[in-house]
């Protein structure tokens, strides 16, 4: 049995335009011990599915099911939710200096989340947080236990973030975009002890990105989402030697690659997004997409079977779809 099992989980906001369908019907699974990335351009669905696992979506209708070691989180009480939510899953969230409490010392934060779980004293778990700020790789954790998160950098408040999130040993862990705005030393710095905190813990991730780059460095397997649907997910290196997803091309053609010696041009996808809220019939991608076939702009295509472990939500046929993928890789 998967750790994690969402079935046809939709998300939506009512707005005087109409509603914001920000999840429309995702399903998927993930196993002890993995990392899914779940990728896509701003607005395809991807932080509002990491706050919605974790049951940290408000003034929305949520329906689906999203099973937790065989229970449904969205149908399970309030305090069940909130006895899981820190001790079982734990999410990272994208910017640490508001994820952070200006007013309480990093040590007293990350001692709080500790005791909310845990039947200790102050000094115990003052004790703990010393140590999990060790375990993150943070110097001289006795002395920076007493500090404050301005007394930090951006990359050690990741750290302290992602200490705060592991405190309790949770089997799933959230992370929503955790090295955005970090250089790329710093960002090597937190993939790698997401790796190694995973195979010490055995904690499953859900990586929330943007950054393909990211994905290929530290993902078991990939979903790639748009328009709040999932159009291709696969393992990793399938993903990226045979996608057949045209957005997923288009997402892999748009990144710089280090083998082409800077020779190759860099080709966007054409086109924005659409609006969640009058999204187009058929395959929402159809009016960006110059591979789009009759059937695009009027049958949504469902995920279906390419390949083992492979799935893709497209009306291109087999054989055209592994042809143009080979061409991207």
């Amino acid at each position: 049995m998967s750790l994690l099992d969402v079935r046809d989980l939709r998300v939506g906001f009512s707005t005087e335009d109409g509603v914001v369908k920000a999840v429309d019907g995702l399903s998927f699974g993930l196993e002890t011990g993995r990392t899914l990335a779940i990728v896509g351009e701003s607005g395809s669905g991807k932080t509002v599915t990491g706050r919605a696992l974790a049951g940290l979506v408000t003034g929305a209708t949520i329906a689906g099911e999203v099973l937790f070691e065989g229970q449904d989180l969205l149908t399970a009480d309030r305090k069940r939710v909130r006895e899981l939510r820190g001790s079982q899953i734990a999410m990272v969230f994208q910017d640490p200096l508001s994820a952070l409490n200006p007013y309480y010392t990093v040590g007293e934060q990350i001692g709080e989340a500790y005791r909310v779980h845990n039947k200790v004293s102050r000094k115990a778990a003052r004790a703990h947080a010393t140590e999990m700020l060790a375990k993150v790789g943070i110097p001289h954790p006795e002395r920076r236990v007493s500090q404050y998160p301005h007394e930090f950098s951006g990359g050690m408040r990741q750290r302290v973030v992602i200490a705060m999130a592991l405190t309790n040993d949770p089997k799933l862990l959230i992370a929503d975009e955790p090295t955005t705005a970090l250089d790329v030393t710093v960002q090597a710095q937190i993939l790698d002890l997401l790796g190694q905190l995973q195979s010490e813990l055995g904690t499953s991730i859900i990586l929330v990105t943007h950054d393909l780059g990211v994905v290929a460095s530290v993902a078991h397997d990939v979903l790639v989402m748009y328009a709040g649907r999932a159009v291709e997910h696969a393992p990793v290196d399938e993903l990226f030697t045979h996608p057949q997803h045209p957005y997923t091309w288009g997402l892999l053609d748009s990144i710089a690659r280090v083998d082409t010696g800077g020779r190759q041009r860099l080709r966007p996808i054409s086109g924005s997004p659409p609006s969640l809220i009058f999204v187009p019939p058929g395959c929402p991608f159809h009016p960006r997409c110059p591979h789009q076939v009759a059937a695009c702009d009027s049958v949504r295509p469902q995920l279906e079977n390419a390949g083992p472990g492979h799935a893709v939500a497209c009306h291109l046929d087999q054989e055209a779809r592994t042809r143009r993928g080979v061409a991207v890789k």
